[in-house]
C-alpha cells in the first residue's frame, strides 16, 4: 500500500500555518519505523508501550499554555448574598404579588390628592352634607363634618405608613445595636439587663400616657417616645442569638487579631442576625399601625392631622349606622398588616444563607 510507504518528514501543530505564525512549531524527523502501519487489533485497555516509546518526547507531549486571567477566572467564585436574598424572594410568588399591592397603595396616596376633587388641607365642613353615602361626588361618602372621606383616607394612609416606617426602623436599628452590645461585651451585661428589666417591668402605655400629658401630644413627640421604649423586644432576641456566636474560634482568633470590637460585630456576627432582624421589622410595622391607632383610641394623638387610628376612632360608635366610614380604613389596615406579614416572612426565608445554593 501506498499509505505505508509514505514517509512522515516533519509534524506540524494542528490548525497553525508555520509560515504564517510566529509560535514555535515542532518540527522533528521521525523515525520510519516508529510508526505502527500493521492493522493489528490490540486488547482493549491495553497500551502499545514499545511503539509509543520510540516516539520523541516533543511528540508525546506540549507544554500547556498558563494565562493568569484565566486561572483567577477559574478560582472565582459567582455568588453574591443579596443576589441570591433577590433570587430566593422571587420565587416565592404570594410575597411578590403582595409586596406590589403595598407599593401601589403607597404611591397612589400621593397621586390621590391630584385625581381628587377635594383637598385635605382646605376642607369645608358643612353639618348639611353630614354622613353621605359614597356617590360620584363623594367617592367616600363624608363624614360627621360634612367633609370629604376620600382625601382624609388617603392622607391617613400616607401618615400612617411614614410614621410606622419610621419608627419600626428607629426601633429595630437601636434594638440591634444594644442587642449586639449587650450580648458580646461582657460588663455592659449588668446594667443593661436592669435597664430592660426597668422598662419592660412598666407597662408601655402607662410611659405613652405621661409623655402626651406631660410633653405633648404631636407625631414626633409620639413617634420618638415609640423608639424608645420598643427596642427591648429585638434587643432580647439578638443578644440571645449573639451569645451563641460571640466564643466560637473565628471571633477569638478576631480578637488575638487586635480586631476592633465594631468590626467583629458588623463583619463576624452581624451577617448570622440579618433574617432575624428582617422578620423584626416586617411585623413591627403593622404593629405600629396597630399601636398608633389605640393611642388614638385613647386620645393621647393630636386629633388635628387624620391618621388611620383617628379614623378608627372617630368610627367605632358610628359602624352600625354608617358602616362605610369603617370599612374603608380597616380595609386598609388590613392590608398593610397581611402584606408586611408574608413579605417578612418571604424575606426572612431568603436572607438565611442555608437557603442558598
Amino acid at each position: 500500500m501506498d499509505r505505508k510507504k509514505k514517509k512522515y518528514k516533519s509534524i506540524i501543530v494542528k490548525g497553525v500555518n508555520p509560515e504564517n505564525d510566529s509560535r514555535n512549531v515542532v518540527m522533528r524527523e521521525v523515525d520510519e519505523g516508529s510508526i505502527d502501519t500493521t492493522e493489528r487489533v490490540y486488547q482493549k485497555g491495553s497500551t502499545h508501550v514499545q511503539v509509543r516509546s520510540k516516539l520523541p518526547e516533543a511528540q508525546l507531549f506540549s507544554l500547556a499554555e498558563y494565562h493568569y486571567q484565566d486561572a483567577e477566572r477559574t478560582g472565582y467564585s459567582q455568588y453574591s448574598y443579596w443576589k441570591s436574598v433577590w433570587q430566593n424572594f422571587l420565587k416565592n410568588k404570594s410575597a411578590v404579588v403582595m409586596l406590589i399591592i403595598f407599593a401601589v397603595m403607597f404611591i397612589f396616596t400621593f397621586v390621590s390628592p391630584y385625581i381628587s376633587k377635594f383637598d385635605v388641607a382646605t376642607l369645608r365642613y358643612d353639618s348639611k352634607l353630614a354622613f353621605i353615602s359614597p356617590n360620584s361626588t363623594y367617592w367616600f361618602g363624608t363624614d360627621q363634618l360634612g367633609a370629604d372621606y376620600w382625601c382624609q383616607v388617603w392622607y391617613a394612609t400616607r401618615l400612617s405608613i411614614i410614621l410606622a416606617i419610621s419608627v419600626s426602623f428607629g426601633q429595630i436599628l437601636l434594638g440591634t445595636v444594644i442587642g449586639l452590645l449587650w450580648g458580646y461585651v461582657r460588663w455592659l451585661d449588668r446594667p443593661i439587663t436592669e435597664l430592660y428589666n426597668l422598662i419592660d417591668n412598666i407597662p408601655t402605655i402607662i410611659y405613652m400616657t405621661l409623655i402626651s400629658l406631660m410633653v405633648g401630644k404631636s407625631y414626633l413627640i409620639i413617634g420618638g417616645a415609640l423608639i424608645i421604649f420598643g427596642w427591648l423586644g429585638t434587643a432580647r432576641n439578638v443578644r440571645n442569638m449573639v451569645l451563641m456566636y460571640r466564643d466560637r474560634e473565628y471571633n477569638l482568633a478576631s480578637r488575638c487579631l487586635g480586631t476592633s470590637l465594631w468590626r467583629i460585630l458588623y463583619r463576624n456576627i452581624f451577617p448570622y442576625l440579618i433574617s432575624v432582624v428582617v422578620l423584626r421589622l416586617a411585623l413591627a410595622i403593622p404593629g405600629t399601625i396597630a399601636y398608633e391607632t389605640t393611642l388614638a383610641y385613647l386620645g393621647l394623638i393630636n386629633v388635628d392631622t387624620p391618621s388611620l387610628g383617628i379614623l378608627l376612632r372617630n368610627a367605632r360608635s358610628l359602624f352600625m349606622q354608617y358602616p362605610y366610614m369603617l370599612i374603608f380604613p380597616a380595609l386598609i389596615v388590613s392590608i398593610i398588616t397581611v402584606t408586611f406579614y408574608l413579605v417578612g416572612n418571604a424575606f426572612s426565608d431568603a436572607c438565611d444563607p442555608r437557603n442558598h445554593m
